[in-house]
């Protein structure tokens, strides 16, 4: 009985140890957003207190960071890549799973193997394909994220669709309903669960990337959050009081939608996982 009890001991102290481990870069980012140069200088670890405490940092990088412009941009090109990865991919995954033929298992295958294919080799041809097609734009972004983003969302979804009776879809068709109909009032609003999963990890995915936004992105008019915070962060990169309250506001709207939406990923994965 005591080595259990000293294992959950060691084991916790050991948990505790290991938060701190993650936690102390944001505590030292968050503290020292609100410290002036001089609180950093002369210590990075203390809480922002007295002459060294400063709410100017964050009215300061909000004006030179163009938050609001960068925000926007960064929402339309998720919102519109993530949709366009929920549609094709679920209509995707439901004809591989319903078309048995030795075709279909070889497309999911090429989905599944493409997940293996590190970006950085096929980095250089991608960006000379879509400079050749003219497509270094937000409206080309968002297309190089629906192909990047599809296998893993078509896993997903090929995982969960297995789980459905194909009964439901026959039913609907003695009903009248065609296959476009089929899909989108039988077996879409079942994939709920896989959708937010999808939804989540997408957005979290195309928010915070950097460096598909670098390669195609040429315009400053275009920079998402990452990409701004990149220039702004060399900028102020001597100026840590800036440099840090921009971090903390480039980090604030995907801590908000993670918070808001955490339970919901291990749910759909685990429903497109269990599902036979």
């Amino acid at each position: 009985m005591w080595k259990k009890k000293i294992k959950k001991i060691v084991l916790f102290i050991f948990s505790i140890l290991l938060a701190v481990l993650f936690l102390s870069p944001l505590y030292i980012v968050f503290t020292n957003s609100f410290k002036t140069q001089k609180g950093i200088f002369m210590n990075v670890l203390s809480l922002p207190f007295g002459p060294f405490f400063t709410l100017e940092n964050y009215k300061e990088a909000f004006i030179q960071l163009n938050f609001i412009h960068s925000f926007k941009n960064s929402l339309f090109i998720t919102i519109f890549s993530t949709v366009f990865i929920i549609i094709f991919a679920s209509m995707a995954a439901w004809m591989l799973v319903r078309t048995k033929t030795l075709y279909s298992q070889f497309i999911f295958f090429l989905f599944a193997a493409s997940m293996l294919i590190p970006f950085q080799s096929v980095m250089l041809p991608l960006i000379n394909v879509m400079g050749w097609l003219k497509m270094l734009h937000p409206v080309g972004l968002i297309f190089i994220y629906v192909g990047f983003g599809s296998s893993l969302s078509i896993i997903l979804y090929h995982g969960f669709i297995k789980g459905i009776p194909k009964a439901l879809e026959e039913a609907a068709i003695i009903d009248g309903c065609n296959t476009f109909q089929v899909f989108w009032k039988i077996i879409f609003p079942l994939l709920k669960p896989t959708t937010v999963t999808v939804s989540i990890l997408n957005t979290m995915w195309i928010w915070n990337d950097f460096l598909l936004p670098q390669l195609v992105i040429n315009k400053p008019q275009w920079h998402t959050i990452p990409l701004r915070m990149f220039y702004f962060f060399g900028q102020y990169s001597k100026k840590w009081n800036l440099a840090l309250a921009g971090l903390v506001i480039a980090m604030i709207p995907i801590v908000i939608f993670y918070l808001s939406a955490q339970k919901h990923i291990i749910k759909g994965v685990t429903d497109g996982s269990i599902k036979s």
